[in-house]
């Protein structure tokens, strides 16, 4: 790669990292576009709407860091379906895995994925968010957003699936990245180097804060 191609792709990492740590953050003061008000009780674009908004309630509410931590991570799994994101980044290696040995990569994912969002929503500041629109087909859908911040705008668009409980995010594609597909290439190389065991510790490592705790 050319030493120009080289700092465009670090250019476009660097963006696609602070879209993430800004991603749950909540919008104080949300910018929505016009037929977003419109947006009918219990769609999928109402539901990112309502979560986003509590989320900052939250945030910026009373209440000590433990007890806003707590908060988060309850609203957090009744909105993200982290079953969902982890099984598309884990793909082909789950392939011949016991019930339990998925079980016990997904409740480390779940935890791990929550804690890492909730950590960024008390660390950053809150940017603003725009609404695009929500494209439904059938029981899936897709919800356009961007972030706004002092120095940059991301698109963040939210992949929903309506399931009994109502609207869940399955996926998030930051600046049309796919979250799933970059964890996917995160565990391709961790089981590349290592076995099924040693990723399951290196989580575990992970979530307890423990020396080697890197996952690629």
């Amino acid at each position: 790669m050319s030493h120009s191609g080289t700092e465009r792709g670090a250019r476009r990492a660097t963006r696609m990292q602070r879209a993430a740590a800004a991603l749950i953050a909540c919008a104080a003061l949300a910018v929505t576009l016009p037929h977003a008000a419109r947006a009918q009780a219990g769609s999928p674009l109402a539901k990112v709407k309502a979560t986003l908004t509590k989320s900052n309630q939250i945030v910026t509410g009373p209440g000590d860091h433990n007890s806003k931590l707590a908060e988060l991570k309850t609203l957090l799994r009744s909105f993200l379906d982290t079953d969902a994101l982890g099984r598309r980044s884990l793909g082909k290696h789950l392939d011949g895995k016991s019930p339990g040995q998925v079980r016990t990569f997904l409740d480390l994912f779940r935890e791990l994925f929550i804690r890492t969002y909730v950590q960024r929503l008390l660390l950053f500041d809150a940017p603003d968010f725009e609404y695009g629109e929500e494209k439904i087909t059938g029981n899936a859908a897709t919800v356009d957003t961007w972030i706004v911040t002092p120095r940059d705008k991301f698109s963040a668009d939210y992949r929903l699936e309506k399931k009994s409980e109502g609207w869940v995010a399955t996926d998030i594609l930051i600046e049309d990245v796919s979250l799933a597909d970059n964890f996917r290439s995160q565990f391709d190389k961790a089981l590349a180097k290592g076995s099924w065991d040693e990723l399951i510790t290196r989580l575990t490592n992970k979530l307890e804060k423990k020396p080697d705790a890197t996952v690629d």
